[in-house]
């Protein structure tokens, strides 16, 4: 999917301003036990069809409006992905300028996880 080149720009400029990892390094993480933040930001359509294992949700429209109350230390780790990449830039950015100082985005986002074949588990509507 082509993004339009104002989106595009804009994404450039924030990465530019935050730190990413990649899946593999996320799973590592997991597999380590490491304690952090595993967000992903993507639409509630989106998440209906499965997410990243050990991910929870809060969507990129209320993440920084919950964000506070959800993590209160600013010196959390917390990593976010999104679809591809680059909503998750948009919003690690934002909780940099909320003060959070250890935020990672998962580069590629979901569509990198799951080529790499790590662990899914179903959206929400499937467990119904």
């Amino acid at each position: 999917m082509g993004h339009n080149p104002g989106f595009e720009r804009l994404v450039e400029i924030r990465k530019s301003q935050i730190h990413e990892c990649r899946p593999d390094e996320v799973m590592a993480r997991l597999e380590r036990g490491k304690v952090f933040h595993f967000i992903d930001v993507r639409e509630d359509r989106e998440v209906a069809q499965g997410h990243a294992r050990g991910a929870i949700h809060k969507g990129r429209g209320i993440l920084e409006r919950d964000i506070e109350e959800m993590i209160p230390d600013k010196n959390a780790e917390i990593i976010l992905y999104c679809g591809g990449g680059y909503r998750s830039v948009l919003s690690a950015a934002n909780l940099q300028e909320m003060g959070y100082t250890q935020v990672l985005s998962m580069a590629g986002g979901i569509k990198a996880w799951r080529q790499a074949g790590y662990p899914l588990e179903p959206g929400p509507d499937a467990r119904d």
